[in-house]
């Protein structure tokens, strides 16, 4: 078996019938299904179905699909490294972003690649941490940004920051005695109107695991997993909620908003660059990586990206 046959076998699968994969490769039909019959003689194994209303893949023919997939992927970015060897990095790049940290690290990292590396070509998409590692994993995105390793454990990660968690409230409606700014309890937020995202969500299920474990029960009356939601309606006085100040700079800096940090205990959560080990990364991920490590590590001396820094250069 060889990758043109595989090339042929992922058309196949594609067009939905052997005809239409014909005209799509530009090669006879008898031609195309005397390969699929050789590889499915190779192999020992039913590959496809035929009908009159098309092809369908057997349960062989989806494992076959999977691994053609990734043996020609692996193949055009084999032939592009090998090409661009020696020669300006060219390349686009497809970045996962949580929103949070997309609100402190997207714009000055779009601005890095496009004044650093001119012919890379760099999109960031932002959605919450469930969605990167799925797209990750199915190698929709070459890399990204999660708070937890947890059933992604095979990832290559990096242990870039450690985040503290904070209390944050309009201006008008703070309601603790001690002012803004001083370290507060987890206790002293027992009864407050929370407005925090649904328990699937990472932060839910770090801020909620702090709480039992103090004894403390939060009141969450809304859940909302729109982090521009949730910080209208605090800035609004409907409520009250817990973020890591990067989610927030935007709204604090304006005034719109008011915190403290949570004391007693300190609740933080870990900040993650990962990416796919299965994947060879292009030249040009592999210096977006880079850049990423060094901006992220700018916006933390800043101070802009609040937390303690753990990644450090090489």
């Amino acid at each position: 078996m060889d990758i043109r046959q595989l090339r042929y076998f992922i058309a196949i699968s594609e067009a939905g019938s052997l005809s239409a994969a014909a005209h799509r490769l530009n090669i006879a039909q008898p031609s195309l299904s005397q390969h699929l019959v050789n590889m499915e003689e190779e192999l020992q194994a039913k590959l496809v179905v035929r009908s009159p209303r098309g092809s369908t893949l057997t349960a062989e023919g989806e494992l076959l699909l999977g691994h053609a997939r990734k043996i020609c992927e692996a193949l055009r970015t084999c032939m592009d490294e090998v090409r661009d060897m020696g020669q300006q990095i060219i390349g686009k790049v497809h970045f996962g972003m949580p929103p949070s940290v997309s609100m402190v690290m997207s714009v000055p990292l779009a601005e890095t690649v496009r004044f650093e590396l001119e012919q890379v070509r760099l999109r960031v998409s932002e959605t919450m941490s469930g969605f990167i590692k799925t797209w990750i994993d199915d190698e929709t995105v070459e890399i990204g940004f999660l708070y937890d390793l947890k059933g992604v454990e095979h990832f290559e990660a990096t242990h870039v920051l450690n985040e503290h968690l904070y209390f944050f409230s309009a201006p008008d409606a703070w309601p603790l005695q001690t002012p803004p700014g001083t370290p507060v309890p987890l206790k002293t937020l027992q009864g407050l109107e929370m407005i925090l995202p649904g328990e699937p969500h990472g932060l839910r299920r770090i801020v909620e695991a702090a709480a039992a474990e103090n004894g403390v029960d939060l009141n969450v009356v809304t859940e909302l997993d729109a982090m521009t939601q949730i910080k209208e309606l605090v800035a609004r006085g409907s409520g009250f909620s817990i973020f890591a100040p990067a989610a927030c700079h935007d709204f604090v800096t304006e005034g719109k908003l008011l915190r403290a940090p949570i004391g007693e205990p300190t609740i933080s959560r870990p900040v993650y660059l990962v990416k796919n080990p299965s994947r060879t990364p292009t030249r040009a991920c592999t210096a977006v990586e880079q850049l990423t490590l060094n901006v992220a590590a700018e916006m933390v001396k800043r101070g802009i990206w609040e937390g303690e820094l753990v990644w450090t250069p090489e």
